[in-house]
């Protein structure tokens, strides 16, 4: 039996950033889609819900903090999907509103193809291997 790889959101209102993400989680086998905000995710879960949304903080119509907080309201399985917040905002505020909203993982860009690969693959439940 082959197990189908995780999908993930990406949900980021920069195309080299999510075209950047895109590659690094494609070459790794990942099903990707994206998003260009928090309104236009909250969408494409409700059409299919991925494995794990990857957010940025600061887009258009809306921000990753409203939609990490709109998603937690969502009924299971929607509202349980683990988060990791990607942003250029570095501070306390930032990411205590993100970690509050459900953010499971706040990260500083620029993010290291390596480090990106960990986190994914960490909250996909896919276990770590030395070529990560």
């Amino acid at each position: 039996m082959v197990e189908r790889m995780p999908r993930v959101l990406v949900i980021d209102d920069a195309g080299l950033v999510r075209l950047y993400y895109r590659k690094i989680l494609e070459s790794e086998g990942y099903a990707v889609d994206e998003a260009l905000n928090g309104l236009e995710a909250l969408e494409r879960i409700l059409e299919q819900a991925p494995d794990l949304a990857i957010v940025d903080v600061n887009m258009p119509q809306m921000d990753g903090v409203t939609f990490l907080a709109m998603l937690r309201q969502q009924p299971l399985p929607a509202g349980g999907i683990p988060a990791l917040v990607i942003s250029t905002e570095s501070g306390a505020k930032d990411m205590g509103a993100a970690r509050t909203a459900g953010a499971n993982y706040y990260l500083i860009k620029p993010v290291s193809e390596v480090v990106l690969k960990q986190h994914v693959a960490m909250l996909c439940g896919i276990p770590a291997t030395d070529d990560r």
